[in-house]
């Protein structure tokens, strides 16, 4: 059940009539069986993963809450053996096993190795990431246990943010779902605004360029150089407003619902720098990675080849974290090398530069030109693929790029922009509510409009529900 389709708007239609007429504890019911419906839709033997990582993760944190320092560690072993482990197979077994095969073979050897074909769970990656970090969290002392199991398995699987995130925090989501809510006129008209946001980000901008990209990136040598980078600077823009539609989506949807989800798209294309564009991108995964992954490596502290160590560390991490692949591990690479050369630059450029506008300017495009090659190694299959987008890019053979996709693009980025430079000079994405009636109305039938006339006829799945 996808968010751009009409099974969801009936499906959530429903859910919140029935939701707004009853208290908490059965609006809580009402969400969990919600949520193992909306899951289960795609394959509903995947649930038992969602009930195995909510059993263990519900007890361990109960006995964590009331054990001995000495059982403590072999306590949330336990959690991070039986999350990282079912993600490592679900996700990493074929990705091994090729690998395997590929190193026995490259030395001469013959390999037979399995060749089980292991299915990936929607989902997966966001909420095993999730529930560990709950028990982290018991085990640190900075969340208590929950001991209504409703409650946490609500947590665990609530279906606005189950198969793409935000990857919630214990701390902030689960008080919410304890306490009696109910939403106002405000958060209706603002969650309504965000899903409608959402879905153009989605179906009227992130669906049209997946044909500019699709057919670039399946074979770069027919294309000419302008093509090429028309291509990644379109696959740019596709995956940020079809991962950040999502988030508005589910944002809206759960708003809808009287909870508020975490922020985890803050305009990062406006970053100046490659730190800033973390800071703005995939906040929730980043985030997570940073408390963690790289602050018990030591994070910042020690010597600056120290720290170092440990950003390339968590970026490769958080590259593989993305698909079982080597190029989303060299994607990681590019982004932990241009933090660190970021990170050594700071402590030696003159602070009154970096305050110019021509050094603004200067690091923007240099932010942006990392970004754009790295997403090169994101989006190509393979290696030879990637390889063939960035000799194409360079030869500089042909002439303009083919006039109908770039007119695409320029439509869509200006539609993009529309959309993004209100919410970022407002510092909030529900910044249209602030308008006048008139113009507000107007906007908002010629969304609904766009989103009409260009909804497939069939289905677009999001992009990140294939990590």
């Amino acid at each position: 059940m996808l968010f751009n389709s009409w099974e969801f708007a009936v499906f959530f239609a429903s859910v919140l009539l029935i939701y707004r007429r009853l208290g908490t504890r059965h609006q809580n019911v009402l969400l969990l069986v919600a949520s193992y419906v909306f899951y289960g839709w795609w394959d509903w033997r995947f649930l038992s993963l969602i009930w195995i990582s909510t059993i263990v993760d519900y007890l361990v944190a109960l006995r964590l809450g009331r054990s001995e320092t000495t059982r403590r560690r072999a306590l949330l072993m336990i959690s991070v053996i039986t999350n990282l482990g079912l993600l490592a197979f679900f996700k990493y077994f074929n990705f091994f096993v090729d690998s395997a095969a590929v190193l026995i073979e490259s030395i001469g050897l013959s390999a037979n190795l399995p060749t089980l074909r292991v299915i990936l769970p929607v989902g997966i990656s966001f909420y095993t990431f999730q529930t560990l970090g709950y028990t982290i969290d018991v085990y640190r002392g900075k969340a208590p246990p929950e001991r209504d199991p409703v409650v946490f398995a609500t947590y665990v699987a609530y279906f606005p943010q189950l198969v793409a995130g935000p990857i919630e925090r214990a701390a902030h989501l689960l008080p919410q779902i304890r306490q009696p809510r109910r939403a106002d006129n405000e958060q209706l008209a603002s969650g309504a605004l965000l899903i409608l946001i959402g879905l153009t980000r989605k179906v009227a901008i992130a669906d049209p360029l997946a044909s500019i990209v699709d057919g670039a990136f399946a074979n770069p040598a027919i294309w000419g150089s302008a093509d090429l980078l028309l291509a990644v600077a379109a696959f740019a823009l596709q995956i940020y407003c079809d991962f950040a539609g999502y988030t508005d989506i589910a944002r809206g949807t759960s708003r809808m619902l009287g909870i508020e989800l975490m922020e985890n798209f803050n305009h990062p294309y406006f970053a100046a720098d490659i730190t800033t564009f973390w800071r703005r991108w995939h906040i929730s995964l980043s985030t997570w990675l940073r408390d963690y992954l790289y602050i018990p490596l030591g994070g910042n502290r020690g010597t600056p080849l120290f720290t170092y160590r440990n950003i390339m560390i968590t970026m490769l991490l958080g590259g593989l974290w993305h698909g079982a692949s080597w190029t989303f591990v060299v994607w990681g690479g590019i982004h932990g090398v241009a933090l660190v050369a970021h990170k050594w630059f700071v402590k030696r450029r003159p602070a009154k530069r970096s305050a110019t506008r021509a050094g603004r300017v200067l690091s923007w495009s240099a932010c942006t030109a990392v970004v754009l090659f790295a997403w090169i190694f994101f989006r190509a299959p393979t290696f030879g693929l990637a390889y063939q987008m960035i000799v194409g890019i360079g030869a500089l053979r042909g002439g303009l790029p083919e006039a109908a996709a770039a007119a695409t693009f320029i439509a869509l980025l200006a539609l993009l922009l529309f959309i993004d430079v209100p919410q970022y000079r407002r510092g909030t994405h529900t910044a249209m509510i602030e308008w006048h009636w008139l113009p507000r109305g107007l906007v908002y039938a010629a969304l609904v409009l766009l989103i009409l006339l260009l909804t497939p006829e069939d289905d677009v799945p999001f992009i990140y529900f294939q990590f």
